[in-house]
């Protein structure tokens, strides 16, 4: 575990409840303090890492929110990211999308050939 230097990367990751899905904000150190590691978004964490059980072993505290963490940028984490995108443009187009009838018999029939195909 090791301090947090200028450049770092670190992520955060938030879900409003089990049912939501993850969003995840990107963020880099700009600045230090002598306690503090003040991030581009504006963002302060101490920086002193603590053991998080949120999303990684390892986390560094929101300065008056000690619950929220930050967590250094690992590939794992941006590859969870991407997915976790691709599942919330997907839920939001499908939001938004007012389907005709012919849209509908379409995705319906997509639907089925995908499901013959899996049997």
């Amino acid at each position: 575990m090791r301090k947090l230097e200028i450049g770092d990367k670190v992520y955060n990751a938030k879900q409003n409840g089990f049912a939501d899905f993850i969003r995840y904000s990107f963020s880099e150190v700009v600045a230090l303090t002598k306690t503090l590691a003040v991030l581009k978004n504006g963002v302060k964490l101490f920086n002193e890492p603590r053991i998080s059980y949120i999303t990684e072993d390892v986390g560094y505290s929101v300065s008056r929110q000690r619950g929220l963490h930050w967590h250094l940028v690992s590939l794992d984490a941006i590859r969870k990211a991407q997915v976790e995108n691709e599942k919330i443009a997907a839920y939001d187009w499908f939001e938004d999308k007012e389907f005709s009838l012919e849209e509908k018999k379409f995705i319906y029939k997509q639907f089925k050939k995908f499901a013959t195909k899996q049997v």
